[in-house]
C-alpha cells in the first residue's frame, strides 16, 4: 500500500559527486558502442553478498534507505517505510521495494564489465560506498530494466540531477564507457543542474 505524507527529499543513497564534477567525469569517459550482450548473465555479478552477520546487501540497503525499519533474527525487514525517490511513493512493505542497481548489471556488461574479473563485478553489484544501490518502487525498477539514460529517467524531474550525478560517478569509478546517446542525455540533464 502506498502511503503519502511527509517524506524525505531523497533516500539515503550515498551523496553523488557535484554536477560540476559529474560533467568533468562524463567528459573523460570513453564513448563507444555498447558491447554485445552475448554471454551476459546476472550470475556473473554475485550480488546480495553477506555484509554483517545474517544481513546481506539487499537487507542492508533496506535498513539504510528505510525509516523505522524492524528486522527479524534473519535480518529480513518485518516493518518500516520506504520512500522511492524515482516516483515519490512511500511503501510500508519491503516486498513493494526493489533494490535498484542504479547502473544496471546488464548495462555495466555492455559498458566494459564483460572483461572484468568476477571480484570487480561483485564489487559493483554490492557497492554500498558509491551511489549504486537504492531502494525504489518495485514496478518502477522493473520498468527501468537495463535501460540507460538515453531511454529511461526517474519520473520525478526533481531527482533527475541526482540520478545523472550518481550514474556518471559509478561509470567513472568503475571505468565503464558510455554510448553517444547515453552521453548526450546525461550532458543535457547535467548542464541544467
Amino acid at each position: 500500500m502506498s502511503l503519502f505524507g511527509s517524506v524525505p527529499a531523497q533516500a539515503a543513497l550515498p551523496t553523488p559527486v557535484s554536477a560540476a564534477t559529474a560533467r568533468s567525469y562524463l567528459a573523460s569517459l570513453s564513448v563507444s558502442a555498447e558491447h554485445s550482450r552475448d554471454g551476459y548473465s546476472r550470475d556473473l555479478f554475485p550480488h546480495w553478498t553477506t555484509i554483517s552477520g545474517a544481513c546481506n546487501t539487499r537487507e542492508t540497503v533496506l535498513k539504510r534507505d528505510g525509516t523505522n525499519v524492524v528486522t527479524d533474527s534473519s535480518c529480513a525487514a518485518t516493518s518500516g517505510s520506504w520512500y522511492s525517490p524515482y516516483d515519490g511513493a512511500t511503501w510500508s512493505a519491503a516486498s513493494d521495494v526493489d533494490i535498484d542497481h542504479l547502473v544496471p548489471l546488464a548495462e555495466a556488461w555492455d559498458s566494459g564489465a564483460y572483461a572484468w574479473t568476477t571480484t570487480k563485478r561483485q564489487n559493483l553489484a554490492n557497492d554500498l560506498t558509491r551511489p549504486q544501490l537504492l531502494a525504489v518502487t518495485d514496478n518502477v525498477n522493473q520498468s527501468k530494466g537495463d535501460q540507460d539514460p538515453a531511454t529511461w529517467w526517474p519520473s520525478r524531474t526533481t531527482y533527475k540531477c541526482t540520478y545523472a550525478r550518481a550514474w556518471v560517478q559509478v561509470k567513472y569509478y568503475y571505468g565503464m564507457s558510455v554510448d553517444s546517446a547515453e552521453k548526450s542525455a546525461l550532458s543535457s540533464v547535467l548542464n541544467g543542474c
